[in-house]
């Protein structure tokens, strides 16, 4: 073939009636620039409109129906509805804070503070009786803000930080806490990001031999990730959205935008090695392996709509923000990737083909040759490798049966950051808990905040419980109660539970007032607790909604079931790990609780991927039982692994370093859940998919293509490949 003919465009026809696959990788593959005009002309209008406008994101905190939300809500109607919104200007001097001359410079440095924008009051740490430690080395000054923490611009935030810096030096540390402190420690994923692109790269240059081969998923992926995160910040003035949002979004598009471009283009170049011309190439791959990414891509975004259920503002908004990204990437994937195939198709044709060639000439075997042999030795002991298997799977899901729920608080931050060194003075100078007290509200007058005061200082594990303050309005009053231990220890979350059922019902007996236990610290075992009782029905819509459409799409009822359960055991060994590493503190790490939402987000987004593997491998031996004419069980199982063994590995390798990579971010939200998804893909692409599937349906046999008549007859058929 020549190249005048390699780069005719005419038009894409497939052997058989077309589809709408193949229509829109037609368009974009004869109008290649046009296509390409587009995405770049979306990505720069996306990026244009998001600089103009700035993000506006937004935590919601809202827990309906909760104790802490109740006494949120009873503030509010009080005229208190920030109360406790503070950031802690935190200083330490071993002479002591109450030299004169220490004494003058924090004092001219709390006035200018006083003047700064969004600040309300400040309170010296010279004016109260508990805001210098008994030593005299370390106090605060209690910087009250006009708006909510999590409303607080980082600008002003920062000027503060820059104001109180100011009277620092000869041997006085100030440093900056609370919450809206510590988005100043908040680093870019650059890194991260970086360092697994590059490992990315580095995987499909070994796999292609073609740097411009293993760029075109990178350049997919980023195209895709770009235009959504763009939108988001637009969007984020519309909807709430949080703030830690993006990571998540940059963290699953990276690896899903990657994973469904090389799937495709795998495809692509095993058709070019065959001896097809690019055009009919690109037909065959879109018509194929694109049908898989397109209900692969399916599967995960109502994995992730599915989170919509759980009725959390800051979840909702996640998930919807996650399913846009995995949409675009998808849609790149089906219609910039054929584009980018149109240009470089002829280079590719020669490309492959002569590296086949080189490798037929030294007596290489083909790429599938090892996973024909390693299929070949699992179907000879299928119930042997099922079981060993399974018994990894259960023995990495055992310890997530001991997770425990909560957020990390300013002793996760970075070690030198203001917001970590803050927690740490104030927990030495004062006590574990005072960086985590339980704000206690009082539906009464000040005798019933009293006699709260008075219980809550005869309780056990309460270290000391402040002096009543009541609302503007005198009718409610809060005390805040200082736990003995951290707020991330598990003895807190017990102390809450005691206040609530023991100690306050007890108070409300005698006093006859309402008492509720609110607060950063009460807030946060609620939202543990509703994600909890609300995790059943989230997971019966996602592995539902999840098992109709793989029946419907593979004819049969073992097939979903299986995946369905081996998808569980997945997720389950990734929280294992999770477990073993950020609670229990195994390899080093800081023990403390699992970020509440990581193993919803997890359940949602891993079992989503999960089914991407599920379906090209599975797909790839329906072809192959199809082509037998449905009398080869074994060598359709044996043929499928062999031609997407590779794939399968290489795409859950990047997943993988990606993945891995966000470990290195120093926020420890995003170092669990970069965690977390690392292991749960190495255990389905490995573990999963390259020995228990395969077990699985060589024990299954031709039962695993089984559908009873009815459901037949109820599901819509749909084509995952074209003969």
């Amino acid at each position: 073939m020549t190249t005048t003919e390699l780069n005719r465009d005419e038009d894409i026809r497939p052997p058989t009636r077309s589809g709408v696959f193949v229509r829109v990788a037609g368009f974009a593959y004869r109008r290649r620039w046009i296509a390409l005009l587009l995405w770049v002309a979306v990505l720069a209008g996306v990026w244009t409109a998001a600089s103009a406008a700035g993000n506006d994101y937004r935590n919601d905190y809202s827990l309906p129906g909760t104790e802490s939300q109740q006494a949120a809500d009873l503030l509010a109607e009080h005229g208190a509805a920030h109360a406790g919104d503070t950031i802690e200007i935190v200083l330490h001097d071993e002479g002591g804070l109450r030299e004169p001359g220490v004494e003058q410079r924090v004092g001219a440095m709390l006035r200018d503070v006083a003047g700064l924008n969004n600040v309300g009051q400040v309170q010296s740490l010279y004016e109260g009786g508990g805001a210098i430690s008994q030593d005299g080395t370390v106090g605060f000054a209690a910087v009250t803000l006009d708006v909510p923490s999590q409303d607080m611009p980082k600008a002003d935030t920062q000027r503060i930080y820059d104001t109180a810096q100011k009277a620092a030096g000869d041997g006085l540390q100030v440093e900056l806490g609370g919450d809206a402190a510590r988005l100043l420690a908040e680093g870019g994923t650059s890194a991260a990001e970086g360092a697994g692109i590059l490992a990315a790269l580095v995987i499909l240059v070994l796999m292609f031999g073609s740097f411009i081969a293993a760029g075109l998923p990178i350049v997919i992926a980023l195209f895709a990730v770009g235009s959504t995160v763009g939108g988001i910040i637009v969007a984020s003035h519309v909807f709430t959205i949080a703030e830690w949002t993006p990571p998540v979004m940059i963290l699953v598009g990276l690896g899903v935008g990657i994973d469904y471009a090389l799937l495709i283009f795998a495809r692509y170049r095993a058709e070019l090695v065959r001896g097809s011309d690019p055009r009919r190439a690109a037909v065959t791959a879109m018509d194929a392996a694109g049908r898989s990414v397109f209900f692969a891509g399916c599967t995960v975004l109502l994995a992730l709509l599915g989170l919509v259920a759980l009725g959390i503002g800051s979840i909702q908004g996640m998930a919807l923000s996650v399913a846009l990204t995995v949409l675009v990437t998808m849609l790149a994937s089906l219609t910039m990737l054929p584009a980018l195939l149109g240009i470089f198709g002829p280079r590719f044709a020669r490309q492959f083909t002569r590296r086949a060639e080189r490798r037929k000439a030294k007596g290489k075997a083909d790429d599938g040759a090892g996973w024909r042999r390693l299929g070949a030795g699992v179907q000879r002991r299928p119930l042997a490798a099922l079981l060993a298997g399974a018994v990894i799977l259960g023995a990495l899901a055992v310890p997530a049966l001991g997770i425990r729920l909560g957020f990390s608080d300013a002793g996760g931050d970075p070690a030198g950051s203001t917001s970590r060194q803050a927690y740490d003075l104030l927990s030495e100078g004062f006590g574990p808990g005072f960086n985590g007290p339980l704000l206690v509200v009082t539906d009464g007058g000040p005798q019933a905040a009293a006699a709260a005061a008075t219980a809550l200082n005869d309780t056990p594990g309460v270290q000391a419980a402040a002096e009543p303050i009541p609302t503007p309005d005198g009718e409610a009053a809060t005390v805040l109660a200082f736990p003995a231990y951290s707020p991330q220890d598990e003895r807190t979350s017990e102390l809450v539970g005691t206040l609530r059922d023991d100690v306050l019902p007890q108070v409300s007996a005698q006093s006859g007032a309402q008492y509720m236990v609110g607060g950063a610290t009460a807030t946060l075992e609620d939202y543990s607790a509703m994600l909890g009782d609300r995790m059943p029905l989230f997971m019966a819509i996602v592995v539902g909604l999840s098992v109709l459409l793989l029946m419907a799409v593979f004819r049969s009822v073992l097939i979903p079931l299986k995946a369905a359960v081996l998808n569980l055991l997945s997720i389950g060994a990734a929280l294992g790990a999770m477990k073993l590493v950020f609670q229990d503190g195994m390899f080093g790490m800081e023990g403390g609780p699992i970020e509440a939402y990581l193993p919803v987000m997890l359940f949602a987004i891993v079992f989503g991927l999960s089914m991407d593997y599920e379906i090209f491998l599975i797909s790839r031996m329906h072809e192959e039982w199809t082509r037998s004419g449905q009398k080869d069980p074994s060598h359709a199982v044996r043929e499928g692994l062999a031609h997407t063994g590779s794939v399968i590995t290489a795409a859950g390798s990047i997943m993988i370093v990606i993945f891995a990579a966000f470990t290195l971010s120093p926020d420890r939200m995003l170092q669990q859940a970069g965690f977390g998804f690392a292991v749960a893909i190495f255990v389905d692409a490995v573990i999963i998919r390259c020995l228990i599937v395969p077990a699985a349906m060589e024990l299954m046999g031709s039962r695993a293509w089984w559908l009873p008549a009815p459901m037949a007859r109820l599901l819509p058929k749909v084509e995952l490949e074209r003969h």
